[in-house]
């Protein structure tokens, strides 16, 4: 059956490809090197390499750490990290730089995968959350590199659409060595979409192991002091389309109680940077763009963070953090960094991609959901008039945080045996 499924593929890709195209216009990261997605490289081949690949920013942030880790206790041990979106690229080069390679995942085509494989010769593959390619997982089993998704997780709303296509999952999933799962549930998801129970495990959530340098935060104070003096600032960070057309009423409803508010706003994607600020001027409101470097004024209502990779030190220049994707229905976004900055943290209701740590979170009571851009109003007030209550809310969130950290050590510790072997 995986024959019908790379049929359909080689006849698809033609359009795969000028969609990429066409992404490329608005992004034009997405037109650069897409030969390496078909698995042509510039560079020499490099052989026997470990292999990471993180779909965009929020697994690459994710792997850095474990990444990290395996490197220092593994010198000499070439990596490869593959990603699939142009922001995840640039978050590797930037961080990682050329401590590993770095390409595009090669599309799930055998003649691509071929290809790959010469160049790179894997000798471990290494999967993060939910990514399943059957060309590629059944390519790892034939040429014996062991292959592990970790930190995997699968939500209640995406596990029914993987077991409609079982004959093509299963296969797939029976030619991973290891699933290492962030919780009970998610175990219990895979194995009901087609993986072998023995091979799965709970290890914990990667992500609870990320640490904010310190320079960071002090580079966001520093922020708060001389750009923001005199300002309450609410971020509305890793924002989508429709929300900020959501916010900026919002935002101007409260301006009317909190004078000094300013609505500092970071979108997700960079090709949306000039959208957001034609939808501020749109609404008469005086928007600044980062990468100007203008002084934010009396009249600044809005500014925009047209940058990527600083979203950790703009949450400690903030005062209070809307965590974005959750009001519209993209599954929400990762709320332990603004938890880590000692930032009180909201978000709206469409949190199911973090929906257990976005639960556990509340019941620590370290943040506040929102269902409704007006609940969000009345929580920035509430926040803005308590100051007990804002800093035992950030405390308690971060103090979740730290209680739950050590899946890295025990990822690094089940990857190690496997390398030993």
């Amino acid at each position: 059956m995986r024959h019908i499924y790379t049929l359909i593929f080689y006849c698809a890709l033609p359009f795969v490809l000028l969609r990429l195209y066409w992404r490329g216009v608005k992004a034009v990261d997405y037109r650069r090197r897409w030969r390496e997605r078909l698995g042509f490289y510039a560079s020499t081949p490099v052989r026997n390499v470990v292999w990471f690949h993180c779909v965009s920013v929020g697994e690459a942030e994710a792997a850095f750490s474990l990444i990290g880790l395996l490197q220092s206790e593994h010198p000499g041990q070439r990596f490869l990290v593959t990603t699939t979106t142009p922001t995840g690229s640039a978050r590797v080069r930037a961080v990682l730089a050329d401590r590993v390679e770095h390409v595009y995942l090669p599309y799930d085509l055998p003649a691509v995968l071929v290809r790959f494989f010469a160049h790179f010769r894997p000798k471990m593959a290494i999967f993060m959350e939910k990514e399943i390619w059957p060309n590629l997982f059944a390519m790892c089993a034939e040429q014996e590199v062991p292959l592990f998704v970790i930190n995997a997780r699968l939500s209640a709303r995406s596990a029914p659409a993987y077991q409609k296509i079982s004959w093509l999952i299963k296969p797939a999933l029976a030619c991973v060595d290891q699933i290492a799962t962030q919780t009970e549930e998610d175990k219990r998801r895979f194995i009901e979409i087609g993986a072998m129970p023995e091979r799965v495990t709970v290890l914990g959530n990667l992500k609870f192991d990320l640490a904010i340098d310190d320079s960071l935060l002090a580079a966001g104070r520093a922020m708060r002091r001389q750009l923001f003096a005199g300002r309450f600032v609410w971020i509305a960070a890793s924002t989508h389309h429709g929300e900020e057309s959501l916010l900026l009423p919002v935002y101007q409803r409260l301006k009317q109680r909190i004078p000094e508010l300013l609505l500092l706003i970071a979108p997700r994607h960079p090709e949306r940077f000039r959208q957001v600020e034609q939808l501020c001027a749109d609404q008469g409101l005086d928007a600044v763009m980062r990468s100007e470097s203008l002084p934010v004024s009396e009249v600044t209502d809005v500014y925009i963070a047209d940058s990527m990779g600083e979203l950790k030190m703009l949450y400690a220049a903030a005062d209070v953090a809307f965590v974005g994707g959750s009001l519209v229905p993209v599954g929400g976004h990762n709320v332990l960094e603004p938890a880590l900055a000692g930032v009180p943290i909201l978000f709206g209701p469409e949190m199911f991609n973090f929906k257990e740590i976005a639960q556990r979170l509340l019941a620590e009571q370290g943040a506040l959901q929102c269902d409704e851009p007006m609940v969000l109003a009345e929580a920035v007030l509430r926040i803005r008039g308590d100051e007990d209550f804002r800093n035992k809310m950030a405390a308690k969130a971060k103090a979740f945080v730290l209680r739950n950290q050590g899946a890295t050590r025990r990822t690094a510790d089940m990857l190690t045996q496997a390398l030993r072997r």
